[in-house]
């Protein structure tokens, strides 16, 4: 059998690998050598491990959509704490996803300060943002997680899934803004983005915003 070492193997921007087979303590062990400083992203669920390098549009789409959840809790008055791409991981659930961003809302309070990450303990975030270019959301590993609400943003489209007796259900309303038109929205000032420079529709999806809500 050959073995390969993480650091021989070289994913271009747009691709990924998958592992089959991978037991929670290789999960373990292939975070730990692969560090925290890196731009590729993980995902584990069912012993299946996905390693993906990010595309610049990915990127792009990520920070505006972040950017967005951002805006719209801040206008609304909105207490939250982001985690970014934390990567999350429930060794009972054998169970681990690194998100585009996530988000504290409904449980902000008990993660102020918070250095270490433990779901045995801690809550998993309220929301968390998926941009699909090169890879598809493993759903089954944020029900694992319990996380209660997802956005996915995929070939244009956003689609949001909220947490029903431990499955996702997609809807059409966001339970955390449920008074704005969000699927339809967003993904318009996102393809505003291509012609625009981001801090013009930064400014235009505030304008809008507060337009929404007076």
């Amino acid at each position: 059998m050959v073995t390969l070492q993480l650091r021989q193997i070289d994913i271009p921007p747009g691709h990924r690998i998958l592992f089959r087979d991978v037991s929670w303590q290789e999960f373990e062990a292939i975070l730990d050598e692969m560090g925290e400083n890196r731009a590729s992203r993980v995902a584990y669920s069912g012993g299946i491990l996905e390693i993906m390098a990010p595309l610049p549009e990915h990127e792009t789409t990520k920070v505006f959509i972040s950017d967005f959840v951002k805006m719209l809790l801040d206008e609304m008055g909105i207490e939250w704490i982001s985690l970014g791409s934390t990567t999350f991981k429930k060794e009972l659930m054998a169970a681990g996803i690194e998100p585009d961003d996530c988000f504290y809302i409904q449980n902000y309070a008990q993660m102020v300060g918070k250095k270490r990450l433990d779901l045995s303990v801690d809550p998993p975030p309220d929301l968390a943002l998926e941009v699909d270019l090169t890879s598809k959301t493993q759903m089954v590993a944020y029900e694992a997680l319990k996380v209660p609400e997802v956005w996915c943003f995929d070939n244009g489209v956003l689609k949001i899934y909220v947490l029903q007796n431990d499955q996702y259900e997609l809807v059409q309303t966001s339970p955390t803004f449920p008074d704005l038109s969000l699927v339809q929205m967003i993904p318009q000032f996102i393809r505003r983005g291509q012609s625009e420079p981001m801090s013009a529709v930064r400014r235009s999806f505030r304008q809008w915003l507060r337009e929404q809500t007076g």
